[in-house]
C-alpha cells in the first residue's frame, strides 16, 4: 500500500504532541482540536492503538437494518460518484452516523489495501475508536472536510486521504456520512478540490432523495439559493401549509421542530411577512378555479360541476375573482 515513509511515521506522534502542547493551537485550527479531543476525551495514543474495530455480523445487521432506506435509496449516486473517483484509486463508503460503512464501492484490484486499513464494511470509524479521520471527525463537527494523509490522529491512518461530507435526514439530523478515501499519494490538491466537490453534490443528493421519500405524498418546493450550500427543501401538504423542512431550509428559515409541529402557511416563508388571510382565502379559491377550468378545457358548465356548483353561481366567481374563460 502506497504511504508515509518511515521516518515520517516515526515523528508524526513527535509532531502531534508538539501542536498540542501549544495551547493556541487547538483554538486556531480544525484539525489540532480533533487531536485535542482524541488525546484528552477519548484517551488515544497517535503510535499505540489497536486494530480497527469492527462489528460482529449481528451487530452489522442490525445497523444495516436500522438505515435500510438510506442505503436503498443511494445505490444509484454512489455508482455515478465512483464511476468519477475510482480510476484514482479512490473507494466510495456510506456510512452511518456512527461511522460504520454500510456499502462501499472500490476496484477490485485496490481492495486488498482497503480492506487492510480498515476502509470495509462494519467496520467502526467514528472519532472515539479511530481519532482523527475523515468519517469520524465530518460526523462530530457535522460539516463536510478533508483529512489528509498525516492530519489523522493515529500513525497508521497516514497514509489516508478522505473527504467526507455529512448526510442530513429529513427532519435536519445527522444520518450518516459520504466519504471518498485513497490510500495513493499522488493526488494534487485540484484532483482533492475536484473530488470533495463531487463528495459533497452527491451527499446533497442522497438527503434531497431521502426528504423526497419521507415526504412523498406532499409538495416539495425549493428554496432559494442562499450561495453557501443547497437549496432547502419544504414540504407542503394539500392546504400549502408546511409540514416538513430539509436542514438547508431550517438554517435558512429559522424553522425548529416546535415551529415545525404545528403546519403553518408556505406563504408566510416565500412570500415575507405572508398574506392577509382575505387575500390568502381570495388567491386559494382563484386557484381552485382556474384549475377546474383548466382540467375542463375552458368549459365553465363542466368546471362549476367538478366544483359542485352551479353555472350562475360559477359566473359570479368567475367576475368577482377576475379569472377568464370561454364563451
Amino acid at each position: 500500500m502506497p504511504g508515509k515513509g518511515n521516518a515520517g511515521r516515526a515523528h508524526h506522534a513527535d509532531h502531534v504532541y508538539a501542536i498540542l502542547n501549544d495551547g493556541s493551537a487547538s483554538a486556531h485550527s480544525a484539525v489540532a482540536a480533533s487531536w485535542s479531543r482524541s488525546l484528552t476525551h477519548y484517551g488515544l495514543d497517535p503510535d499505540n492503538a489497536p486494530p480497527p474495530r469492527g462489528l460482529t455480523h449481528s451487530e452489522f445487521r442490525s445497523a444495516y437494518d436500522r438505515m435500510e432506506l438510506l442505503v436503498r435509496l443511494a445505490q444509484g449516486t454512489l455508482d455515478r460518484l465512483f464511476q468519477s473517483v475510482g480510476d484514482a484509486g479512490c473507494c466510495v463508503l456510506l456510512t452511518d452516523g456512527a461511522g460504520v460503512p454500510l456499502d462501499r464501492r472500490g476496484m477490485v484490484g485496490d481492495d486488498a489495501d482497503f480492506r487492510a486499513v480498515g476502509l470495509w464494511t462494519g467496520m467502526v470509524w467514528s472519532e472515539k475508536s479511530e481519532g482523527t479521520n475523515g468519517v469520524g471527525t465530518c460526523i462530530a463537527e457535522g460539516r463536510a472536510l478533508t483529512i489528509h494523509r498525516d492530519e489523522h490522529f493515529l500513525t497508521r491512518n497516514i497514509g489516508l486521504s478522505c473527504t467526507v461530507a455529512p448526510i442530513w435526514d429529513a427532519q435536519g439530523r445527522l444520518m450518516g456520512a459520504l466519504d471518498v478515501s485513497t490510500c495513493r499519494a499522488d493526488l494534487t490538491p485540484a484532483i482533492l478540490k475536484l473530488v470533495a466537490s463531487a463528495t459533497r453534490e452527491a451527499a446533497h443528493r442522497i438527503e434531497t432523495h431521502h426528504f423526497r421519500e419521507t415526504f412523498r405524498d406532499a409538495r416539495i418546493l425549493i428554496g432559494p439559493d442562499i450561495g453557501s450550500g443547497p437549496a432547502g427543501l419544504l414540504a407542503v401538504d394539500r392546504e400549502d401549509l408546511v409540514i416538513g423542512a430539509s436542514r438547508a431550509a431550517r438554517l435558512a428559515y429559522g424553522l425548529t421542530d416546535e415551529r415545525l409541529r404545528n403546519p403553518f402557511p408556505a406563504g408566510d416563508l416565500l412570500d415575507g411577512e405572508g398574506a392577509r388571510p382575505q387575500e390568502a382565502l381570495a388567491s386559494a379559491e382563484r386557484a381552485a378555479v382556474r384549475q377546474a377550468l383548466s382540467r375542463a378545457k375552458g368549459n365553465v358548465s363542466a368546471a362549476a360541476r367538478s366544483l359542485g356548483i352551479s353555472r350562475a353561481t360559477m359566473h359570479r366567481k368567475l367576475d368577482r375573482l377576475g379569472v377568464g374563460r370561454e364563451t
